[in-house]
């Protein structure tokens, strides 16, 4: 199996990039981006991907994380980015273009993939939770290193809400609330996290966690809590690790 993947992280302004070692989840060049099309139709997305995997040697295994849910290669959803990419096999599209292996999978996915192999959660067995909170809540379900892909767990329901409409990054800053009103509501979704799913450990990912000695001892939680260890290369070693063949071993 290669041991050099490209990984290419999707968000609604820009495209994070670079080579990964799969093997040691280190990056074999500086982490960098490119701004997302604006619009991000599927024309304008494709050319921009193709073009930043046109850089890697011929035959690089190349892995796209999206903010999407993604069945078979297939965008079903498109936050953040243009509704002209439902419906559409991006898969088959990039990998007949590029003529190489290309793998897709939802950025939260991406980002608990490379956190339960190299980051918080490597060597934990059993149920782990990775949940990032921005603009919404992503989250990813890891079971003893096995991805379950598109759980989409912002949505669930808390508190009469869904849970990313309450306890996201992005309310906290909307709504003013303070650290402490703020992680009140998180351990809300915390607990239901806890009761439904049971998990070994949780992991808090996002650019909030920037703000972890802030509110960590203010979360309460049944299974541990760690901080994501990854940062802002998570999805991209994630994005590697899919395109390699990791997301289910």
């Amino acid at each position: 199996m290669a041991t050099l993947a490209l990984g290419l992280d999707v968000g609604g302004s820009s495209i994070k990039h670079a080579p990964v070692d799969v093997a040691s989840g280190a990056l074999q060049a500086d982490l960098a981006s490119v701004p997302t099309p604006q619009p991000a139709t599927v024309q304008a997305l494709c050319n921009a991907l193709i073009g930043l995997a046109e850089t890697t040697p011929a035959g690089t295994a190349v892995g796209v994380a999206l903010p999407s849910v993604i069945l078979h290669g297939v965008i079903q959803t498109a936050a953040n980015l243009d509704d002209s990419l439902l419906g559409f096999d991006a898969g088959r599209e990039l990998s007949a273009r590029l003529r190489r292996p290309v793998a897709l999978l939802n950025d939260a996915d991406a980002a608990g993939l490379a956190e339960a192999h190299f980051g918080a959660a490597r060597g934990v067995r059993g149920a782990v939770m990775m949940l990032t909170f921005g603009t919404g809540i992503g989250s990813a379900l890891i079971l003893d290193g096995r991805l379950w892909p598109n759980s989409e767990l912002g949505h669930m329901e808390v508190d009469g809400a869904e849970g990313e409409q309450r306890a996201a990054a992005r309310i906290r800053s909307e709504e003013g609330l303070s650290w402490r009103q703020w992680s009140t509501r998180v351990n809300r979704y915390l607990d239901a996290i806890n009761r439904l799913f049971w998990p070994e450990l949780i992991v808090v990912g996002g650019g909030v966690t920037e703000n972890w000695t802030q509110f960590a001892p203010l979360l309460q939680s049944r299974a541990p809590l760690k901080p994501a260890a990854l940062g802002p290369a998570a999805g991209v070693v994630g994005a590697a690790l899919a395109a390699a063949g990791h997301a289910a071993a």
